[in-house]
């Protein structure tokens, strides 16, 4: 599911970046990503449900050709980063991200919608130019 722009009149509280490993270090301007309250807390589930510790995994956040519109958003789960990846720490979660998807998803925010007709993670993404009605792809 992907969301491209901040829904009116709804709230967003926002987890900062505690540090970022393999790029340097974070200040407000260059946190280069965000999540939800609501994003952490389902990532953490998902890890739980999967087996994986946050010490020694994390979630991959990261763009791949294809879709309707030419780019789509991939998620999943890694066991470490990548040596050029940018490793971002929300208290105890870790995201990675490789450097050609940061091109896209610098300035992102992740959260998480639960609703009656769905459910999943939206992508806030300010990059997006534009997105196709199935709402998993999108061109920048």
């Amino acid at each position: 599911m992907v969301a491209l722009a901040v829904i009116p009149g709804r709230s967003y509280n926002m987890i900062s970046v505690e540090a970022v490993v393999n790029g340097g270090s974070a200040t407000p301007k260059q946190q280069g990503l965000q999540l939800t309250d609501r994003a952490l807390s389902h990532i953490r589930v998902a890890m739980a449900k999967e087996n994986i510790s946050p010490e020694e995994g994390g979630l991959r956040l990261g763009i791949q050709g294809g879709g309707c519109s030419g780019l789509s958003y991939n998620i999943r789960f890694d066991t470490q980063p990548r040596e050029r990846d940018r490793v971002y720490k929300f208290q105890d979660i870790r995201i990675f991200i490789d450097p050609k998807s940061f091109i896209y998803l610098h300035g992102m925010i992740l959260d998480y919608e639960e609703t009656l007709m769905r459910q999943g993670f939206n992508f806030i993404n300010p990059n997006s130019t534009k997105s196709c009605g199935c709402g998993s792809s999108f061109s920048a």
